[in-house]
């Protein structure tokens, strides 16, 4: 799977360049994710990994893709078809995102509460992410009402947690050692 990582790294950047280059990350970004769902369908990954030739993949996985995807897209397809790497299209459009998110200052950030979130409270967690974090976040809120109370936040490896059920871990922790 981190061979497949590997692989898509080159042609995610390359894809990022050219989609920032002419002004249409957002187009990109969801033509990518259409043929990265189309790699992921179980009878193109049966044809991809079978013995049909370099012009029959190719040649199919364009027809599925259709109009769902322009002529620069088509071209990153055939290239990638061409080397036998159309496997990795899922990896590309993961490289992609993180090299756009990484480009627009932005990061998604999960937050953890044993209740519902107010949109005040959200206005405030937002603020003081933005922050420290010197991006612009997006929330991902969802409840939880095995922390107890208070908060987990996960941004990327970062993780903050501010539950009671982690305090009572952490006190446990101590008292053992």
């Amino acid at each position: 799977m981190s061979e497949l990582a590997t692989i898509a790294r080159p042609y995610g950047k390359a894809a990022f360049d050219f989609a920032v280059e002419t002004n249409a990350l957002d187009s990109w970004l969801s033509q990518l994710t259409f043929a990265a769902q189309v790699s992921e369908n179980e009878t193109i990954v049966d044809y991809l990994t079978g013995g049909a030739s370099v012009e029959q993949v190719t040649s199919l996985f364009l027809n599925v893709c259709g109009e769902q995807v322009n002529s620069q897209v088509q071209n990153l397809l055939k290239i990638m078809a061409e080397n036998r790497r159309l496997q990795a299209l899922p990896h590309v459009l993961t490289e992609f995102c993180l090299l756009k998110a990484e480009y627009e200052k932005t990061i998604e950030v999960d937050v953890t509460s044993a209740v519902e979130i107010t949109v005040e409270q959200e206005t405030k967690i937002s603020a003081a992410l933005e922050k420290r974090l010197a991006r612009k976040v997006k929330l991902n809120c969802k409840v939880d009402a095995s922390i107890i109370s208070g908060l987990i936040i996960k941004a990327d490896d970062m993780v903050i947690d501010g539950s009671i059920q982690g305090k009572l871990n952490r006190l446990a922790q101590t008292l053992q050692s």
